[in-house]
């Protein structure tokens, strides 16, 4: 038996290799492999890292990764893209520049990875840095006339910059800007900060905390002055068939002083301007008046305000009855007999240009320009003289032309 095993040992061999390779085959042409780019780059992971240092440069955060793979794992990978990993180990790094390969993982068999990019990474490693400063602030701009700004509190008042040692030694002082200009009333924000250099240059690749800083500051009035509003006093009616629209001023408030404070406060919140006259307007006003105040007050700036005035003609219907219908275009040779002979025409517009209308600025017209005879039904043409003066409708909307050969007798039908 034995010598027999050894005879046909071969024999057993090339049988054996021939169903490996048979089922090899199979399985392939069952789940063939494919080879392809991930459709999602994969995000790079950074781990290892010292809390003691830091990163002092920009490293890739994305890497493109193509694998060759059986279809059955891409419909796996595809389903969750977090099976592909990129990770960068820094690992027992000192501080100093580096030069690492990344490792591409995937948690799916079998893959082959067939390249990735970027393949290798340069980074710098830092010694991680803190500054403690005093927050200053950078007041510009002033506040509104008659008005004083108190001191400023901060808080809070100091802050903590952090980062790569090398930046954290650039920075030398923290500020933040206040804008004060025109301000009237009590300052209460939150503002961001600025790190600046020693030349009072922004320092990047530094973290600040808190990033804000929150600032109060009263404002107050001095005494003497005061904010009132202004009333446009109007005398006059704009003219008949015109409406008053709108009237805005400005400003819309004016800052008032007077030597004695009692003067200021006494007022009742108003004061009215010069009177504005609208008597018989037909068109929009802009013009600028002065203001009525009383002795021992006077306004501060500007001593003048604007006023618009807007006046528009009221708009109206009008019907115009028993408009005659005119034929054009009727070819020689033809006769043209139109029921109804008169239209009833809607127009709208203006009140005081529908006033002056007068039937010899309307035209009813009904085009005939290659009719043959026969009845037509024909849509009449308006035509207005009056410009802003529009149809809104025509009773009836249709006219019926009979058209006849000249000297036929034609029988005009009954309305």
């Amino acid at each position: 038996m034995f010598r027999w095993i050894t005879k046909n040992f071969r024999t057993f061999l090339w049988a054996f290799a021939l169903a490996i390779a048979v089922w090899i085959s199979a399985v392939t042409s069952a789940d063939p492999d494919e080879t392809h780019l991930l459709a999602t780059p994969v995000q790079v992971q950074v781990i290892g890292q010292d809390p003691s240092l830091i990163l002092n440069s920009d490293i890739p955060k994305e890497v493109e990764v193509t694998l060759r793979a059986p279809r059955s794992v891409w419909k796996t990978i595809e389903a969750d893209p977090q099976l592909v990993s990129a990770i960068l180990d820094l690992s027992g790094l000192s501080s100093g520049s580096h030069s690492l390969d990344l490792q591409i993982q995937v948690v799916a068999r079998p893959v082959q990875i067939v390249s990735f990019a970027p393949h290798t990474v340069t980074f710098r490693l830092e010694q991680l840095d803190t500054k403690i400063l005093t927050v200053e602030i950078n007041l510009s701009g002033t506040a509104a006339i008659g008005y004083q700004v108190g001191n400023a509190n901060i808080e809070p008042g100091e802050i903590v910059v952090a980062g790569a040692q090398s930046q954290v030694q650039k920075v030398k002082r923290a500020r933040v800007s206040v804008n004060l200009n025109g301000i009237r009333e009590n300052f209460d924000q939150a503002l961001p900060i600025e790190v600046l250099d020693e030349n009072g240059q922004t320092v990047d690749g530094v973290t600040v905390s808190p990033d804000s800083i929150h600032i109060t500051m009263p404002v107050s009035q001095q005494g003497g002055y005061r904010d009132v509003a202004v009333k446009v006093n109007v005398i006059g009616r704009v003219a008949s068939g015109y409406r008053l629209t709108d009237i805005s001023v400005f400003p819309p408030i004016v800052t008032v002083f007077a030597g004695d404070p009692k003067l200021v406060n006494s007022l009742p919140g108003v004061v009215e301007t010069q009177p504005l006259d609208l008597q018989n307007a037909q068109e929009d006003i802009t013009t600028r008046l002065a203001l009525d105040l009383p002795e021992g007050i006077s306004i501060v700036g500007e001593q003048t305000v604007l006023i618009q005035a807007g006046v528009s003609p009221i708009e109206s219907s009008l019907t115009m009855a028993g408009e005659g219908v005119e034929i054009i275009g009727l070819a020689n040779g033809l006769t043209a007999h139109v029921l109804p002979l008169t239209v009833d025409v809607i127009v709208s517009g203006p009140l005081p240009l529908l006033d002056t209308l007068t039937r010899q600025d309307i035209r009813v017209t009904v085009d005939l320009t290659g009719l043959g005879v026969g009845t037509h039904q024909i849509v009449p043409k308006i035509e207005i003289l009056i410009a802003n003066v529009v149809v809104e409708s025509i009773l009836p909307n249709t006219i019926e032309v009979v058209i006849s050969p000249s000297g036929v007798v034609t029988i005009t039908p009954t309305p």
